[in-house]
């Protein structure tokens, strides 16, 4: 198949670790590489954010990024990328209708946009995967939410309108169903792990003599590194190592590790508290294995990759009880879960976990056991795979202007959309 990956500003490219680099660049670029060793032909489609980058970049054979132009060639966050989407989708409009994939698939929901503007034009059928609901962001973060206000009506539109959605996580599955998607329309195919790299043997990160707690991720709110710190006044003797954000010598311009490190301080745990910056994907693994035990505990998180990654790596996890991690932690056998957002519970589980060396063993290796067998990247692009098997199987794929949000009868016409910029898009 040829397949056109969308992922407007997640690049498979971009150093992980900065406030819009994370998981999704993950696992389109992992996702990619998969599908193109089993002999698909994969272009990634994402947004140039600088105009120095050529045009196309192969990052192994049958695996190419392209840099599409929308908007001004700079960085720019991605809650103000909306304006540009109309620009996005006409341009893949133009690519697709030149070099024609046999299936689009879109990365959270302003690819999705973009993609289903395409499709009126080539009639590219559009599979959707989500990664982040902007009900369940509102939901969490309310009057934080920096989301342009149109994106809960425009995802109710793209769920109701694409030709299939892959879920990552069955909670996922129930927010698409409540909000307005067909269940048998929906697939869930988790996110997965590269378990050539993340493995239990390799270099291991210097460390001293104290018990390693890890947390891994972007530095913002919602992730939920001040649950952390908090509770590592419970857990005497332990450090807390933090990774993410800029890199070491940024930190201290970065206001979410300032106000980390002032938390740290009120809590009186800062001589705990080793905030190491950015980590490229190549020293993960070996940061990793340096832990007793791995943190994870976000507000919600759509999937969560990097429980898998210290699965892989034969550490046990500790994370919270939301989302994908419902999924990939078994409970009690891969790791524990507790309630996010409460630093209490958090820290006298860890207290009790570091306490029984067996436990944490028998969770390492219960652990390295599911990543394996449920969760390679391999099969993870077959299931992929066979969904846009599924959808290709005979049909026809009518060129479409509208996307009805079902909602009083109000309709997001893309055609309106190509004529707005950031207001005005709901109609």
């Amino acid at each position: 198949m040829r397949i056109a990956m969308v992922s407007e500003h997640a690049s498979p490219l971009a150093a992980i670790g900065g406030v819009d680099a994370g998981g999704q660049n993950v696992h389109v670029a992992a996702l990619s590489a998969a599908l193109a060793r089993q002999g698909h032909e994969v272009v990634v489609h994402t947004r140039r954010d600088d105009p120095s980058l050529p045009q196309r970049v192969e990052v192994e054979p049958g695996f190419v990024v392209d840099h599409v132009d929308a908007g001004p060639p700079v960085p720019l966050p991605k809650d103000e990328l909306l304006a540009w989407m109309p620009d996005f989708g006409h341009e893949l409009a133009r690519r697709w209708g030149a070099e024609r994939p046999d299936i689009a698939h879109a990365h959270f929901w302003m690819s999705g946009l973009a993609s289903l503007i395409a499709r009126r034009a080539t009639g590219v059928p559009v599979v959707q995967t989500f990664h982040a609901l902007g009900v369940v962001k509102r939901r969490h973060q309310g009057a934080a939410d920096t989301s342009p206000p149109e994106r809960v009506r425009l995802e109710k539109a793209i769920a109701r309108d694409v030709d299939r959605i892959v879920a990552t996580c069955t909670d996922e599955l129930s927010e698409l169903v409540r909000l307005g998607a067909d269940r048998r329309d929906v697939a869930i195919i988790p996110c997965g792990v590269d378990i050539d790299q993340f493995t239990e043997s390799g270099p291991v990160a210097e460390r001293g003599e104290r018990t390693r707690i890890l947390t891994v991720g972007r530095l913002v709110q919602r992730k939920g590194v001040d649950t952390a710190i908090a509770a590592l006044a419970a857990v005497p003797d332990a450090e807390l190592v933090v990774a993410g954000g800029p890199d070491a010598a940024h930190l201290g311009e970065d206001p979410e590790a300032r106000r980390l490190r002032a938390l740290a301080e009120r809590r009186g745990v800062s001589d705990r508290v080793l905030m190491v910056g950015q980590v490229g994907r190549e020293e993960m693994p070996a940061l990793l294995r340096s832990a007793d035990v791995v943190v994870c505990v976000p507000w919600y998180e759509p999937f969560g990759i990097v429980p898998l990654e210290a699965m892989a790596c034969r550490r046990p996890v500790v994370a919270s009880a939301v989302g994908g991690m419902l999924d990939t932690i078994a409970d009690d056998i891969t790791g524990l879960l507790v309630p996010p957002r409460r630093p209490d519970r958090l820290g006298a589980t860890l207290r009790r976990l570091l306490a029984d060396p067996f436990r944490l063993e028998a969770y390492g290796q219960a652990g390295i056991d599911r990543a394996r067998s449920r969760y390679s990247w391999e099969r993870i692009a077959t299931e992929t795979a066979r969904v846009y098997g599924e959808v290709l199987s005979p049909r026809t794929v009518s060129p479409v202007a509208e996307v009805e949000d079902g909602q009083d009868g109000d309709v997001v016409d893309l055609r309106g959309l190509e004529g707005e910029r950031a207001a005005g898009v709901v109609r």
